[in-house]
């Protein structure tokens, strides 16, 4: 089997004529498979011990949201320790990483043909071709030219790929484009943005564009889309990025501590100040600063924090002087800060300080096949976890999970699948490819129990003819109120209850603690 000169004039004009990466990508895979008869074929791209699926074919969906550790695939292992062609023998005792994953075999792959290929470039590994075949010994007889020309063709079009999509900015050399994508991807466990529809590809080109500039951006999404991720995203890709990322949970801090908690205080500045103490701000000095939940943060510290948007100066509590500081902010919240301002619960001035650049991001109902790519990538770090050979889902859970709602957005997808997974090993060996089946999924799952009593908090401060009191009391009796009557509605289930008050749950929990609300359960499944 030759590659003639013919077909590889039509790669070549193929790959130059395409426009995405993603075309780029298919394109190639469509030509190995006109010089290589073959049943599936998957281009990865290496990032240190993982390989991550960049274009298939003959393979699930759910593949692309896979990320293969090397430790867990020894073929994969072999195919990157090596600079030649790897050809697997048809009996190879190695499990393949694509058992139960070809579209054209159910179930365990029989004896067959599986090759690979290293794609390397100035000497560093870039990524890998791997092709696999039904038909045993499919490989045997392919010309070492032949596979010498499909492996120079496919380095040269991830490289190229690479580099037309920006991302070798500290380096020329593959191995430091790669090294920067680890850091990117792999910082914390799910640290990467994965999907391909349009609404996450607009996102993802908000930050890029945004990310290399200093401007002040505000992050807006419901509970469990990934706002945190997204502000990791954009501190990573920008020229802070080997500078402090400093996270601050606004809704965490006490009213009476957040102005110390984010600009210092001085030595005896308030009961317990017993030495100096630097701020959050003054510990990102030079990178940037997280303000999540930018919406609980009190109104006498908003204008604190207007005045370090706007001249970048800081007064420790406690202090005369006053310091500046280089700091980019990124804030987040879930709530409707226009909508916030109108009631007077959020300043105008900070707000449109703080939406220099907003990004809205998208909820996992709007992000279509997202959700398969998605599960992949869950899959994959729950049989790590579960120490699971392979697990799967077939067309029908499929289906379900494209069908679901998804009220509790990525978050929610995770903990499906972490369960669904876990109650599909009960009768399995994890030896076995497991698959997950509709039951298992269990979107309605009742945390607590039908039958549960909640304590309504006494109503007399707020009407008949008790005597009147302060605002704050009748402020805090009437948020008791409404939360001991939405935990009444929503039978006790706080994730429930924290959306019918379009409230953060995590909020409402420690609001529920601080105003003394009680609920009355016989188990605390779910907690604060």
């Amino acid at each position: 089997m030759e590659l003639n000169s013919t077909l590889l004039l039509e790669v070549a004009l193929d790959l130059a004529n395409s426009i995405t990466n993603e075309d780029r990508f298919d394109r190639l895979l469509s030509s190995i498979r006109k010089a290589i008869n073959c049943d599936a074929v998957v281009l990865l791209i290496h990032q240190g011990e993982q390989l991550k699926p960049l274009a298939i074919q003959g393979l699930a969906a759910d593949t692309l949201g896979r990320r293969f550790n090397l430790s867990d695939h020894p073929r994969l292992s072999l195919i990157c320790a090596g600079t030649q062609p790897v050809r697997f023998a048809s009996d190879s005792p190695l499990p393949d990483p694509y058992d139960g994953l070809l579209l054209a075999k159910e179930g365990d792959l029989p004896v067959h043909s599986c090759m690979g290929l290293p794609l390397y470039s100035d000497n560093q590994l870039m990524g890998v071709v791997t092709l696999d075949s039904l038909s045993p010994e499919a490989f045997s007889e392919i010309p070492e030219r032949t596979l010498q020309l499909i492996t120079a063709l496919s380095a040269a079009t991830l490289k190229t790929a690479i580099q037309l999509s920006g991302l070798e900015q500290r380096a020329q050399q593959a191995h430091d484009l790669v090294q920067e994508l680890t850091n990117e991807a792999l910082t914390r466990d799910g640290g990467e943005l994965i999907g391909n529809s349009p609404s996450m590809l607009a996102l993802k080109s908000d930050i890029q564009l945004v990310s290399g500039s200093d401007y002040t951006v505000l992050i807006w999404g419901k509970t469990g889309v990934g706002k945190e991720l997204v502000a990791r995203t954009l501190h990573q890709r920008s020229n802070r990025g080997t500078q402090p990322l400093v996270h601050v949970n606004c809704a965490s801090i006490p009213e009476t501590l957040a102005e110390s908690e984010l600009f210092g205080h001085g030595k005896g500045a308030f009961s317990g100040a017993e030495k100096e103490r630097a701020g959050k701000f003054q510990l990102a000095d030079g990178g940037t600063i997280f303000l999540d939940e930018i919406g609980e943060l009190p109104l006498s510290v908003q204008s604190k924090l207007l005045r370090v948007l706007q001249s970048g100066e800081i007064q420790p509590v406690g202090k005369d002087q006053v310091s500046t500081v280089n700091v980019r902010v990124v804030a987040a919240t879930n709530r409707d800060l226009a909508q916030e301002v109108k009631t007077g619960r959020f300043r105008a001035d900070l707000y449109h300080r703080l939406s220099v650049y907003p990004i809205k991001v998208p909820e996992l109902k709007e992000r279509g096949n997202d959700v398969l790519l998605l599960a992949g990538y869950f899959l994959e770090v729950t049989a790590r976890k579960l120490g699971i050979r392979q697990l799967k889902i077939p067309n029908d859970v499929q289906q379900a999970l494209l069908a679901y709602s998804w009220p509790g957005n990525v978050r929610e997808l995770e903990h499906v699948i972490s369960r669904a997974s876990l109650k599909a090993t009960r009768s399995a060996n994890q030896h076995d490819i497991i698959s997950l089946n509709t039951a298992d999924l269990d979107f309605e799952r009742a945390l607590l129990p039908k039958e549960i009593h909640v304590q309504p908090t006494p109503q007399s401060s707020l009407c008949g003819n008790a005597e009147p009191q302060n605002l704050k009391t009748m402020t805090e009796a009437f948020q008791a109120n409404m939360i001991s009557r939405a935990l009444a509605d929503c039978q006790g289930n706080w994730t429930l209850a924290a959306k019918q008050l379009d409230m953060d749950r995590a909020n409402l929990a420690r609001l529920a603690r601080r105003l003394g609300v009680q609920v009355h359960k016989s188990i605390k499944n779910e907690t604060f």
